[in-house]
């Protein structure tokens, strides 16, 4: 046990989260910092329990062995979730305050969109959480505001300029962006020089002030769209430039929420300020008349983008209610992007635990977009190596797979959830089955943490576990760390352990990077359990000009429903020989990957008719959050 973690005095039954987080009180975060062995130099209090880590950490520690790496995913999930962060959570107080173990949890920041919609915050649960979760869940330390502001400046920039460029010849519009100064020389900041060398510039003749000044951004081509943090559905379509001083020049845009901007994506990715840098100025926003690439540099905004964003690529250390660290960094969506939380995150902690040591990290939803996208997208740019996957399983989620009745958030469970029915979980273990051979095709030792509800029977569990072994797994442990925290995960702790000792492959990625667009799709779609893979005429189209434009080396981040192999989402359990449909093909260029479209993905959820800020408010005596979830 660390000089900072403890044991928690667990009830039955289980309080709501937000009065467990409530119960107890959190530790100043300097004293999780010290049991870290991380100097007050590298981080900056963010007040009592929250700060800070600096990227000069990893610079001190660089020379140091790294701890065992470990990604927690799932089988495919039903609404509800199937307790990911929770087991993240779990596995880490039983790590550090039952096995003694240096360890650090790195989870995603959570979006407000949810949080106050319909799903809730992403704290974990029960007694495995991260404190103070009202926190966790609604501001923390300003990250995804910062990513809305840039996002939104770059919006701007691009109105902006197609304003001013419909409304001027060449020379005035080269005159204005590099005006002579009292000397008569012209002078080119450092991102116009950038622009410069792209183009191959070197003289000012007419021709090549035109090809400088002038971007004839294609309104038709422009893929960024404005963001904001807050479900809101009458924002995904409108018209902007409706002002009468815009002179006509209105289109057609909307607005995102900010956890789906590539600026998120790209906060995941880098992997130092400099990287952040050149992927910031590499976003593509759609192309010139000409077909080519317009990015944020050719704006001009890419330095402004990056002092925005200066503070938000340090990662903010809190604790779990045992008092084990955390790092929460980034928060990309799990389906248009990569549904992990950041490379820089993971490199401090894997520093600051040392050998022997764990670092484990959560990967969104199923193992067959979060964890897929963990292992062929950041562990490419990271250069890391996971020793261990967790795969989360239910037995709720099995008997969905099996051929149970649907699961629809906010209504009560049917019958045959609640009682026991042994053939049904065993029909649903083909889902996890094809989650464990998928997961072990990348050379790791699989673990699954089947998730305990009250409702499970021995025999259920039982049946759960001689499947998971049959299916190929190191191991599979029965959990219950959402009723008794680390207590309740300790087997799952030795597991790990055990898991990360005796690994000996290296990474496999699941295609190379120098093959065609096409031939990674099918790769990705062929571990679905697919046959083939049909395009629509427009993605063919994408697919072409991102190849032309030289995109073709990047890795591919699937975008389809998270609640089937397949991309249909009434297809449970392990479907095979259905052909994948491709409807579109987009880049985030300056995060650093493809993403194909697989049917239709809202990047601005909707609220529903009672959404969870129903029960949320605040005890104006105590000043404490109540009804958070």
């Amino acid at each position: 046990m660390t000089s900072s973690s403890r044991k928690l005095q667990v009830m039955t039954p289980v309080p709501s989260d937000i009065d467990i987080a409530n119960s107890v009180e959190p530790l100043h975060i300097s004293e999780i910092a010290k049991d870290l062995n991380l100097s007050p130099l590298h981080y900056d209090l963010y007040g009592k329990y929250k700060a800070k880590v600096l990227l000069s950490a990893f610079d001190e520690l660089q020379d140091r062995e790294d701890g065992y790496y470990v990604v927690v995913g799932g089988i495919t999930p039903t609404p509800l979730g199937e307790g990911k962060s929770t087991t993240t959570v779990g596995l880490c107080q039983a790590l550090g305050a039952y096995l003694n173990k240096k360890v650090v949890t790195c989870l995603r920041q959570p979006s407000q969109g949810p949080t106050f919609g319909i799903k809730g915050g992403a704290a974990g649960g029960g007694y495995s959480q991260v404190i103070p979760m009202d926190e966790f869940n609604l501001h923390l330390t300003g990250d995804i505001h910062a990513i809305t502001a840039s996002n939104n400046l770059l919006a701007a920039a691009i109105d902006a300029r197609m304003f001013h460029e419909a409304s001027q010849s060449d020379k005035a519009l080269f005159n204005r962006l590099c005006p002579l100064d009292k000397e008569g020389k012209r002078s080119f900041t450092d991102v116009m020089l950038r622009r410069l060398r792209k183009l191959g510039i070197s003289k000012t003749s007419p021709e090549e002030v035109k090809r400088f000044a002038r971007l004839d951004i294609d309104p038709e081509s422009i893929t960024w769209r404005r963001v904001m943090d807050v479900n809101d559905r009458f924002l995904r379509k409108m018209t902007v430039g409706q002002g009468s001083e815009e002179k006509g020049m209105s289109r057609e845009t909307g607005f995102d929420i900010s956890v789906a901007s590539e600026i998120m994506a790209v906060l995941a990715l880098t992997t130092s300020l400099a990287d952040m840098r050149e992927r910031l100025g590499k976003m593509v926003i759609g192309n010139s008349r000409a077909g080519e690439p317009i990015t944020a540099d050719d704006l001009g905004v890419g330095g402004a983008l990056t002092v925005l964003m200066k503070d938000a690529i340090h990662p903010t250390l809190m604790q779990t209610l045992e008092g084990t660290p955390v790092l929460v960094h980034a928060g990309p969506f799990a389906n248009i992007a990569h549904g992990n939380s950041s490379i820089v995150a993971d490199k401090i902690a894997l520093k600051l635990v040392g050998p022997g040591g764990f670092v484990v990290t959560e990967a969104g939803f199923g193992s067959d977009i979060g964890t897929e996208k963990f292992m062929n997208i950041k562990c490419r740019y990271s250069g890391l190596t996971p020793q261990c996957a967790v795969v989360v399983a239910t037995v709720r989620a099995l008997k969905m797979h099996g051929g149970g009745p649907g699961v629809v958030a906010g209504r009560p469970l049917d019958h045959a959830y609640v009682s026991e029915n042994v053939s049904l979980v065993e029909a649903g273990c083909v889902n996890l089955a094809k989650h464990i051979s998928n997961v072990k095709a990348y050379g790791v030792n699989v673990v699954v943490a089947v998730n305990v509800f009250s409702t499970d029977t021995e025999a259920e569990l039982s049946a759960v576990r001689k499947f998971s072994m049959d299916a190929g797994a190191f191991d599979a442990v029965i959990c219950s760390h959402h009723a008794h925290g680390g207590k309740g995960a300790v087997d799952l702790g030795i597991a790990v352990e055990k898991a990360c000792q005796s690994i000996t492959q290296p990474l496999k990625f699941l295609y190379p990077l120098d093959i065609s667009i096409e031939e990674k799709i099918e790769a990705i779609a062929k571990s679905y359990g697919a046959s083939g893979v049909e395009y629509s005429d427009q993605a063919e189209k994408q697919i072409e000009m991102y190849t032309q434009q030289g995109f073709s080396n990047l890795p591919i981040c699937m975008s389809k429903t998270q609640y089937s192999f397949s991309h249909d989402a009434s297809k449970k359990g392990a479907p095979s020989g259905f052909v994948l449909p491709i409807r579109d093909v987009r880049g985030s260029i300056g995060a650093g990957f493809i993403y194909p479209l697989v049917g239709t993905m809202s990047t601005m959820p909707g609220l529903p008719t009672r959404p969870c800020f129903y029960e949320i408010d605040i005890d104006t005596v105590t000043g404490k959050v109540v009804g958070l979830s």
